[in-house]
């Protein structure tokens, strides 16, 4: 009796593990419907830059059971879009993302849980050749069954600030602009198989 005992408690513990296992998942954003996006001041008030970058792609894992998960997705800096021709090129000089040099920028991070829910993405953000802490908010987090790709997808809107000039982004410091840049991250990402 004992020694059924002690092979159905290892046969437990194996499913118990082969079920955490298959909670690990990876995803992979979907380029098509994910957009880093930023606010930024222009003289001190005056009024607000928007712009996203239009070329981003990377991974996400989610493990729930454990709850944890990673997130590093790199973006093309000289994909710029703020609806200014003319403002997206100087974005990608030398005063700014000096974008020929450091074409892209990278966010790795861990996601943090509240309970069964992820909360926050805490990360390092590497733009311009220099790395800064930046965490995330994520506002909101949504996955289902894609009904055309027939795999999930999850959906997250997530917010986060970071001062530009950390990352040597100083142009028009001197005119007064302030610092502070708002993100604002709209993306989706497929499961992988």
């Amino acid at each position: 009796m004992k020694k059924h005992l002690i092979i159905a408690a290892g046969a437990l513990a194996a499913s118990l593990s082969f079920s955490a296992f298959a909670d690990s998942a990876t995803y992979q954003f979907d380029p098509s419907h994910t957009y880093p996006s930023f606010e930024a001041d222009h003289f001190g008030g005056l009024s607000v830059w928007r712009g996203k970058f239009d070329k981003s792609s990377g991974t996400v894992t989610l493990d729930r059971a454990a709850k944890t998960g990673t997130v590093d997705v790199t973006t093309d800096v000289a994909s710029i879009h703020t609806g200014s021709a003319k403002l997206d090129e100087h974005l990608q000089t030398a005063e700014f993302f000096d974008a020929a040099k450091f074409p892209q920028a990278n966010y790795k991070g861990t996601i943090k849980f509240d309970g069964d829910k992820p909360v926050s993405v805490v990360g390092n953000l590497t733009m311009h050749g220099i790395t800064k802490p930046v965490t995330l908010k994520i506002d909101s987090l949504k996955c289902m069954p894609h009904p055309m790709l027939k795999r999930e997808v999850c959906g997250v809107d997530a917010v986060g600030e970071f001062s530009r000039d950390d990352f040597g982004l100083d142009y028009g410091k001197q005119y007064g602009f302030k610092m502070k840049t708002k993100l604002l991250i709209t993306a989706e990402a497929v499961k992988q198989q």
